[in-house]
């Protein structure tokens, strides 16, 4: 096999692979690419690997245990052990924060090492800069970023951050759009698909998530906690902040209407169950659950945060509240469980704005366009 046919290789570093937004992208394009692109992935938490179970068996992966660790302290002898390692990959994709000294250790001995070229996704920020960026990250971001090939980011938010804080040149920032296949979140639900049932007269308020401290969970059932008797909590994840979101339920005493079934390896065949999709989130940029949620057919209640209220469709923009506020949040939540039929309105208005902007294949083609141009071939 020639070098031009043969299948090209793909290293992934991620800060994680949970099944989070960033790593079920992730896992989407790999599955959609299919046998044309063979995957090594990396992760700096080598024991958070959720995604792992999403990847279709068509698809040549491998999670090498010896790739040198994308945490520590950015010495020179680390940055060139990790240069070296990126050697023989046709691409490298690297992901968020986490993996920003691979970014780095590129960056210093591409040229030098003859690395391949590296595209850099940032998708959002945890917990320690989700109100306001570390100047030092911003600063080593700017050095780092220096000699990529591009940076993608799904939001408006992010692109300007990447234009004025990390300086990038504007022809080397990519907005892509998240994508999920809307067809598939037009189906009914499957009853059974979760370890709760939805009983004759429930209604359900349910989320998707990591269970992380900037996802602000607790005020979620905080906000539901007046809800009338019928309307249960449904947060499905997994996650340290576990313990919190039980022992909130427990204070307000509404443990009976609060659930926490775990992670779905499919939201497609469960979001139908619920009747209200909400975030409470401190930070965002534009989360693939809100789009699964319009999707589906559910008006959403959310923070005004990231690219969220651009996200949703026009009838929906008035229960994009204020971040941070169980008060503003719980409101919202009441106005739509009081009144079916404007759940209902709004419900179809996210469908339609779903199809027509946010179908997975618009986001394939446009990811197949850059990392088969960042490698030279014709896509």
């Amino acid at each position: 096999m020639t070098a031009e046919n043969r299948v090209p290789k793909v290293l992934h570093c991620h800060s994680t692979f949970a099944a989070g937004g960033k790593e079920v992208r992730s896992v989407r394009l790999m599955n959609a690419f299919g046998k044309e692109l063979e995957h090594t992935i990396v992760s700096g938490m080598p024991d958070q690997m959720g995604a792992k179970a999403l990847i279709d068996r068509q698809v040549k992966v491998d999670f090498p245990q010896d790739f040198p660790s994308l945490t520590g302290s950015p010495t020179p002898w680390r940055l060139v052990t990790i240069a070296k390692a990126l050697a023989g990959y046709d691409l490298i994709l690297t992901y968020n924060w986490g993996a920003m000294d691979v970014v780095m250790a590129h960056t210093v001995f591409a040229d030098a090492l003859k690395l391949p070229p590296l595209v850099h996704h940032e998708d959002g920020f945890n917990e320690d800069e989700a109100t306001e960026l570390k100047t030092s990250r911003n600063f080593y971001r700017r050095a780092a970023l220096w000699n990529t090939d591009r940076l993608v980011v799904p939001s408006q938010t992010l692109e300007r951050i990447a234009l004025k804080l990390w300086q990038q040149p504007r022809e080397r920032v990519t907005r892509i759009p998240n994508g999920i296949d809307t067809a598939a979140f037009a189906h009914d639900a499957a009853p059974g698909a979760l370890r709760v049932v939805k009983r004759e007269g429930e209604r359900w308020i349910g989320t998707l998530a990591g269970l992380r401290a900037v996802k602000q969970l607790p005020m979620l059932v905080e906000a539901c906690a007046e809800l009338p008797e019928n309307w249960h909590c449904v947060i499905l994840g997994e996650g340290p902040e576990k313990d919190a979101i039980r022992e909130t339920a427990e204070r307000l005493e509404v443990s009976h209407r609060v659930h926490l079934p775990g992670a779905v390896s499919d939201p497609a065949s469960v979001i139908g169950l619920f009747d209200i999709f909400a975030l409470s989130s401190r930070s965002e940029q534009f989360p693939l659950s809100v789009v699964e949620a319009m999707a589906a057919g559910l008006p959403v209640a959310a923070p005004d945060v990231g690219d969220v209220k651009a996200i949703v469709s026009e009838a929906n923009r008035p229960f994009i509240s204020v971040p941070g506020s169980a008060s503003a949040l719980a409101a919202m939540l009441g106005e739509l469980a009081a009144n079916p039929e404007l759940r209902k309105e709004i419900g179809e208005a996210n469908r339609e704005r779903a199809k027509a902007q946010f179908d997975q294949s618009r986001m394939v083609d446009a990811y197949r366009k850059l990392y088969w141009g960042a490698m030279g071939r014709a896509d």
